[in-house]
This record gives C-alpha cells, sequence and structure tokens, in this order.
C-alpha cells in the first residue's frame, strides 16, 4: 500500500506566509504540468484577439457591398472557423491539464493531511471531534481543489485575456485604449476591495460546517446511549440550533461575497454605454469605419468576459482563503513526541518504569499530575496484572509505554532502551494494545485483522483465528476470511477474540490488554480466558482489570492507588501475604460471591 510522503514542517508564520508555503509546497512539484497550462493558455489567448481583427476586415469588405472581394471573404471565413475553433481546443486542453494539476496537488494534501493527523498525539485529538477533522480533511480540501483546478485556468487565461484586449484598444485608439485602462483599473480596484469582506465571514462559515460534522459524528456514535434514554429529541432540537448557525453563516458570507459580482454588474453596465459612445462617436467623425467600431464591441465583450470569470474566482478565491488558513494552522500543529532513531533490540523485552511522573496538562500547574513517582520493572516474557480504582491511572501508565503520550518526569524504557529513543514505527511494531471498544470497519474480517495489509495471507488469518478459538465461527462464515463484517454483527467477545487475532498476526513482544473481560458473561470470558493465556505466552504483557479473576494467572501483581504505586510484587507472593492490598482484594471479592449465592 502507497504511503503517503511525510508531511511538510509549517512552522508558526503569519497565516498569508502560511497560505503560500502550502501552495508551493503541493503545486512546485507539478512545474512541467504548470508549463504546459500556461502554453495552452498563451496560445489559446492570443487566437482569441486575432479573430476579433478578422471579423472587422470581414465587416469592411461585407460593406462594400458589389465591390467586395468574395473570394477573400471565404478565406476570412473560413479561417476564423478554423482558428475559433483551435482555440475551442486549446481551452479544453488547458481545463483538462488545470484539472489535474488541481485533483494531483490536492490528493497530496489530502494524503500528508491524514498522515499528519496520525501523527499528532493523544492530546491534538482529545481537543477535537473526528467529525471536525473529516470536515478539515475533506470540505476544506475539496474547496481548494476546485480552486486548484479552475482558478490557473480562468484567472491566469482571464489576466490575460484582459491585457491584451487592453493593448488592442490602444492598437485601435490611444484614446480609447486610456478610457478603457482607467475603467479596468477601477474596476479591479473596487472588486478587491469588496472581495476582502467576503474572507472572515467564509472562514466562520467553514467552521461552522466543522462543528455541524462533529455533533452528527458525536450522535451516531452514541446512537444506542441517544435512544435507550429517550433523548432523541433534545439531540434533534441541538442539531437543529448547530444547523441553524451552520444555515445563518452560510447565508451571510454568501451575501459578502455577491456583493462582488453585484458591483462587476453595475461597473459594466456603465462600461458598455461608454464604449458604444466612443464607438458611435468615433464612426460619425469618420475617424474609424464600420468594422473598427465593431472591433471595439467586441474587446469590449472580452474586456468583461475576463473580469466576469475574475469575479466568480474571486468568491471561489475566498473560500480557497479561507481553507487555506485553516489547513495550515493544522499543519502548524506540531506533536509533542519526538521521533527516535534508535531500533528496539530482538527477542523478548522487559518494561521498567523509573519514576515516572505524568500530567495532561504539563504547563498548567493547577492541572493536578495523573501519575506520581510510578516506578517497578516486569521482567521480559512475565505478565503483570494492573489494578486500581477508576481514575487510578492504570489506562493512562499504559499509554505511556506506547508512547501515545509522552512521561513529563522519569523515563520508561523497554530491553534497556529508553522509549523516547526508539523509532515510533519500531515501538509500535512491538507493543500491541487490546482496549475496551474493539474498533471494527466496515470490511472484511481478513481486512479488519490485517489492518489492510495486501502482504498477509488468507492463511495467516485464518491461523490467527483458530488459534484464538475463532475457528468455529469462521467455518460459518460464506466467504471466509473475504466476507464482511457487518455493523453490529459480532458479540462483545467476538470482537476481542478478533482483536486478539490482530495481536497474533503482528507477533509484538509486549501485549496491553485494558480490560478484556469487563462485558462478558462467564462462559464467553472462559473461552477469551483461553486465548488469552494463547496469546500472552512468551510476551511481556500488561492486564488491566477490576475483575481478578483476569488476573488469576499474571506472574506480577501492580497496585495503582491515586496515580501512585500501593504494592508491586509477584501475585503468589502476595496472595499469601494477609496485609496485602491484592489479598483483601481477594478477601472482598470472595465474600462479595458469598453474599450473592446466599
Amino acid at each position: 500500500m502507497p504511503q503517503a510522503s511525510s508531511p511538510p514542517p509549517f512552522p508558526a508564520s503569519p497565516p498569508r506566509s502560511r497560505s503560500v508555503a502550502v501552495l508551493r509546497t503541493y503545486l512546485g512539484p507539478l512545474k512541467w504540468q504548470v508549463l504546459t497550462l500556461a502554453a495552452l493558455l498563451l496560445g489559446g489567448t492570443g487566437l482569441n484577439l486575432v479573430l476579433p481583427q478578422l471579423l472587422r476586415r470581414f465587416v469592411d469588405q461585407a460593406k462594400l457591398g458589389g465591390g467586395a472581394d468574395v473570394g477573400l471573404l471565404a478565406q476570412l471565413a473560413v479561417l476564423y472557423i478554423g482558428l475559433a475553433l483551435l482555440v475551442q481546443l486549446m481551452t479544453a486542453g488547458a481545463t483538462y491539464v488545470g484539472a489535474r494539476v488541481g485533483w494531483t496537488a490536492t490528493n497530496r494534501l489530502r494524503a500528508d493531511l491524514m498522515e499528519h493527523m496520525l501523527s499528532l498525539d493523544m492530546r491534538e485529538h482529545k481537543e477535537r471531534t473526528p467529525g471536525e477533522m473529516i470536515e478539515r480533511i475533506d470540505g476544506d480540501v475539496t474547496a481548494l481543489s476546485n480552486f486548484f483546478s479552475q482558478f490557473a485556468v480562468r484567472v491566469f487565461g482571464a489576466a490575460l485575456l484582459l491585457t491584451g484586449a487592453v493593448v488592442m484598444f490602444y492598437l485601435t485608439d490611444w484614446r480609447v485604449g486610456v478610457g478603457i485602462t482607467l475603467f479596468v483599473a477601477v474596476t479591479l480596484y473596487a472588486m478587491n476591495r469588496v472581495r476582502k469582506g467576503g474572507v472572515e465571514p467564509t472562514r466562520l462559515e467553514r467552521e461552522s460546517s466543522a462543528q455541524m460534522f462533529g455533533y452528527i459524528e458525536e450522535r451516531l456514535a452514541g446512537l444506542d446511549d441517544v435512544r435507550s434514554l429517550g433523548a432523541g429529541e433534545h439531540h434533534l432540537r441541538g442539531f437543529l440550533r448547530v444547523q441553524r448557525a451552520f444555515f445563518n453563516r452560510a447565508t451571510f458570507s454568501w451575501r459578502r461575497r455577491s456583493v462582488v459580482w453585484q458591483l462587476s454588474m453595475a461597473l459594466f453596465a456603465a462600461g458598455y454605454v461608454g464604449i458604444l459612445g466612443a464607438a458611435v462617436g468615433l464612426y460619425a467623425a469618420g475617424t474609424i469605419t464600420l468594422g473598427t467600431a465593431f472591433l471595439l464591441y467586441q474587446y469590449m465583450n472580452m474586456v468583461e468576459e475576463p473580469i466576469d470569470q475574475l469575479t466568480q474566482q474571486l468568491q471561489e478565491l475566498q473560500k480557497a482563503g479561507a481553507s487555506l488558513g485553516r489547513i495550515g494552522d493544522l499543519l502548524t500543529l506540531q506533536t509533542d513526541l519526538r521521533e527516535g532513531t534508535r531500533p528496539l533490540p530482538g527477542g523478548p523485552l522487559d518494561l521498567r518504569f523509573e519514576g515516572v511522573d505524568f500530567s495532561y496538562a504539563p504547563q498548567d500547574p493547577t492541572v493536578r499530575s495523573v501519575l506520581h513517582g510510578v516506578s517497578f520493572h516486569l521482567p521480559a516474557g512475565q505478565t503483570l496484572g494492573l489494578l486500581g480504582r477508576t481514575g487510578s491511572g492504570k489506562t493512562t501508565l499504559t499509554r505511556l509505554v506506547s508512547r501515545l503520550y509522552d512521561v513529563t518526569g522519569g523515563r520508561v524504557t523497554l530491553g534497556g532502551v529508553d522509549i523516547r529513543e526508539v523509532r515510533l514505527e519500531s515501538l509500535r511494531a512491538r507493543v500491541a494494545v487490546v482496549t475496551q471498544d474493539v474498533q471494527l470497519f466496515q470490511a472484511s474480517v481478513r481486512d479488519n485483522l490485517s489492518f489492510f495489509d495486501e502482504s498477509v495471507s488468507d492463511a495467516q488469518v485464518e491461523a490467527a483465528l483458530e488459534e484464538v478459538g475463532l475457528g468455529l465461527w469462521l467455518s460459518r462464515l460464506e466467504g471466509g476470511v473475504r466476507t464482511p463484517l457487518l455493523a453490529g454483527s459480532l458479540s462483545a467477545g467476538q470482537a476481542q477474540l478478533l482483536a486478539f487475532a490482530r495481536v497474533l498476526l503482528r507477533d509484538p513482544a509486549v501485549v496491553i490488554l485494558d480490560e478484556p473481560s469487563s462485558r462478558l458473561d462467564p462462559a464467553t470470558e472462559a473461552q477469551l480466558t483461553q486465548a488469552m493465556t494463547r496469546l500472552l505466552t512468551g510476551r511481556t504483557a500488561i492486564v488491566i482489570a477490576h475483575r481478578l479473576d483476569t488476573v488469576a494467572r499474571a506472574d506480577r501483581i501492580l497496585v495503582l492507588g491515586d496515580g501512585q504505586v500501593l504494592e508491586d510484587g509477584p501475585r503468589a507472593a502476595l496472595a499469601r501475604d494477609a496485609r496485602s492490598h491484592y489479598a483483601e482484594l481477594l478477601r472482598a471479592g470472595e465474600k462479595y460471591a458469598e453474599e450473592v449465592l446466599a
């Protein structure tokens, strides 16, 4: 599967500089296509400027009546049709190349944005909803792709045509040329001034769109809770509020952008009156021919057409400007996880925490640390049962091992190497995590286990499923491992077993299981325990559990309380020590079971 190129760094800088950096980065490598586009536009524009000259000669020749040269008229007509057809072909070619440039650039940008988002640490993802991120990566870039694919063709071509038309006015009559130059200057200046008024409303419109998508994503993700608690009406009213805000901002930004073309229409109404008046006056004075008068009108059309194009594209530019700013802001986000340079050593890995402190907001002294001075050693190949009350820091501790966050004090080592010095790719290839909520994709069984890695064979997937006890389930699937997994088609136990099979396919050195049996019935838990035993054999493992049966086969037990290590030692020794926290938990569990059975 092709990998996206590493996203280029965009350090904090003014929005205009970030926008220019984005354009340079993604259009720069396409310079030859851009040059081809420029050649097509120059050729088409040049021919477009020649066509009115042919019309002038045709009109002047036809005005001669019986003295007209019929052969010359025929030649002019054929030449005009041929050149007009060539202009259309070159315009079509420029449109195709422009679209290719636009989509190539923005597809690269989408891939880089996606890779950049995946590289950010969890702090950034906690601050933004997935729906908002989708709108950033798809919605903003789509607005930009329309800009890339059309702006170069229409705006650059329009600028060339406008310049050429003004020059032709000068060649026809310098006085008319001066008047048209002033008209074009005033029109462009006025349009540029009113254009700026639409940028900020458009940015707010895009922000409101992202908020609406985020709202929808959150409610769809929690649909079961919304329905079961009868909160549908409340969330629908909330959606209507969000949608109303988006609608109001969208209509407001449209009104601000529409000022551009409204102003253009008013100015050109005055411009046409002026050019027709000048043409009639010069013809009546005998200064120009009828063909030349017609020529002036044709060149006025050529002035209006590119400015109309500029008017439309300036509105697109407002959208693109807002999107470019938001994309630039996104690319300036930098992860706190610095890339290491060392690989992890081969073979089994021991895990060591040395005086580890951690806070989710290390820059804010008012935010209390989650972990305080945590130290322990887990020998290679052993399993650690991690116990503690909710909020004691268990899940946070495991996130530090896989470097979803970095410690704010102390260090974590694997195989004697500080994990901050290890390449992230090497670390995450050797450390596997199974969370409580297993993420399944709308894809085949095979793709769900291999994460869409084509190098993993069907036989390997089948062997992993057999290993975790899902062989019978697999045999009942009509398409085997190629069978699509439908949403909600698996029980919680089956989903956990599939997650175990994922880990077996990767064959990591360290495995972290976060509450693997928290939602299972006893029969399914027994099956899961067997699969877990096979999964953890020969691997260093951390198993987070509230139910003590889950860690009954662990080699060591670590009890956390309020972010600190309350107890750490061999499971069997702690179970025999009546004063230990673990023994107290065992007695509490036995007492609860007796009360339930009584």
